[in-house]
């Protein structure tokens, strides 16, 4: 039998029986239920298909028990999934579908009417409609279309911003998530007993990793949405009162319950292990939740959309100063992840360079968009003897004495301003981690008026005046931001990262 994540699914669920695989608010279902759904879907998917695998399907609803079991009756199915925002503008959905082009999409008749004049309704399929008990399961035709699949197909498929506008789908295979849910099972990262606390949108990596956890080794997940992360407490309490162990999220919403104080009113004895992702997570509201949670392991991963879910890990263990950056760490198992300096050739440490990546964890790539992935899936340069695929992610890191990587910045935030190459992540850094300055902020180089400018959000009164002068005793004159802007909030992005693409157009286009 071929090595799926799905068949893992199989003996999760004989295993785990009357065990509640996901908790949504008030309501639960179990392993076995969910398996009965998902297993009912697919009769119906393999129906409107005609049978077809290793194609894209689309979910088109919010993230609840109805989202999950879709997207494990796509794969049961033999096809793979496809996570769309239902918060998202109608023409970056209309952009996405029109570049992936799914052969179906699952939807409520809620979400679907968003769709009717971008997608022909002959290829809905409302999940609010389907009278499961008068579907039978057939193991014969499941066994038939997972017999069609081997673990090199795809699996699911991520969208992400495009510079030119037009989103681009990353395809991801059943094997970098057979390798990845292993990896952090036998590392001790992740147990099947854990309480997931997910947090993520569903068109997150973030969301694919808590599934495929719960789905190889019988973890069970609460479902926590958007209402969840715009009030912190709520969501304290509710990860407290359901028991989570563990939780894996962008630092965003972690720093915002840093700075509010919150763990000092909510205990969470429970929380065993904290992954972090998607951003730099600040020292000081690290150090902010390690003081909190003595009892957690906390766990730094870095990668980018274009490989599965992570390719670098650190288990903080050791007392890191609020000045310090947390390091990205080692490679994940059955990954390469290395430095290339601008000649192309590998750096020594110490030496700054362009993090690269190879191994089973990558991408295969952009859906329907061979001409992008040529761009950035190219041949490894430091092997001329055969083919080896490798990806260049346009961060920038370097690796200390002790052999860990540090992450540094993205190359596109290295800037040419006034005759002087300024990384803008080191003005960011100094800001809020060294001389906590402001709770959060971003750094954006108008390359028009050839000015640096700081968007920021803080609690105190600080004034533009007053981070002049501070900054002047850390940095010289050249690297100083000539502009303040204060906001309300920072913006986000879909996954709850500083929407930086945004910052920067507005701060071409004005304020």
């Amino acid at each position: 039998m071929v090595n799926l994540l799905i068949n893992c699914f199989d003996e999760t669920v004989r295993k785990n029986a009357d065990k509640t695989a996901i908790i949504d608010g008030n309501e639960k279902v179990t392993f076995t239920k969910l398996q009965e759904i998902s297993l009912k879907l697919s009769i119906i998917i393999n129906s409107k298909m005609q049978n077809e695998v290793k194609q894209p399907i689309a979910v088109y609803t919010k993230k609840s028990i109805a989202n999950v079991a879709s997207d494990i009756g796509i794969l049961y199915s033999g096809n793979a999934f496809l996570n769309l925002d239902v918060k998202s503008p109608a023409n970056r959905i209309s952009a996405i579908l029109s570049a992936i082009k799914p052969g179906l999409i699952i939807a409520t008749k809620e979400s679907a009417k968003n769709l009717e004049s971008i997608y022909p309704i002959c290829n809905i399929l409302i999940y609010d409609d389907i009278e499961f008990s008068a579907v039978n399961i057939d193991q014969t035709l499941k066994h038939h279309q997972l017999s069609r699949i081997i673990d090199a197909d795809p699996m699911c498929i991520i969208t992400t911003s495009g510079s030119t506008g037009t989103p681009k789908g990353v395809v991801l295979n059943h094997r970098s998530f057979m390798d990845f849910t292993k990896w952090a099972h036998d590392a001790g990262l992740i147990h099947d007993t854990d309480i997931i606390g997910n947090l993520s949108p569903i068109v997150f990596d973030l969301y694919c990793s808590d599934l495929c956890m719960m789905m190889r080794y019988g973890t069970s997940i609460v479902l926590l949405s958007e209402k969840h992360a715009a009030f912190p407490t709520y969501l304290l309490e509710t990860i407290r009162d359901n028991r989570v162990s563990y939780i894996f999220w962008v630092p965003t919403i972690m720093v915002n319950i840093a700075n509010m104080s919150l763990l000092d009113k909510i205990s969470l004895p429970d929380l065993k292990t904290i992954w972090f992702s998607g951003e730099v997570f600040p020292t000081k509201q690290y150090n902010v939740w390690k003081k909190h949670l003595p009892q957690a392991k906390f766990v730094n991963l870095y990668g980018p959309v274009e490989a599965t879910v992570d390719v670098t890990y650190y288990v903080v263990e050791k007392e890191i100063a609020d000045e310090d950056p947390i390091p990205i760490g080692y490679a994940c198992e059955n990954t390469d992840v290395f430095l290339l300096s601008e000649e192309n050739t590998a750096c020594k440490t110490g030496e700054e360079g362009e993090i690269c990546i190879r191994g089973t964890s990558l991408a295969m790539g952009y859906y329907n968009d061979p001409e992008k992935t040529a761009k950035v899936f190219v041949q490894n340069p430091l092997n001329k003897q055969y083919p080896e695929i490798i990806y260049k992610t346009g961060d920038i890191g370097v690796i200390n004495e002790a052999g860990e990587m540090i992450f540094r910045g993205r190359k596109d935030t290295l800037i040419k301003h006034a005759g002087y190459r300024i990384e803008l992540g080191e003005i960011e850094h100094t800001i809020i981690n060294k001389l906590k300055l402001i709770e959060n902020g971003c750094i954006v180089y108008n390359s028009v008026a050839k000015e640096i400018v700081l968007y920021y959000e803080t609690m105190s009164n600080i004034t533009p005046q007053d981070i002049r002068v501070r900054l002047s005793n850390e940095l010289p004159q050249y690297m100083i931001p000539s502009k303040y802007i204060k906001l309300n909030a920072m913006p986000r992005n879909t996954n709850g990262k500083i929407d930086r693409l945004y910052l920067k157009e507005l701060c071409l286009h004005g304020e």
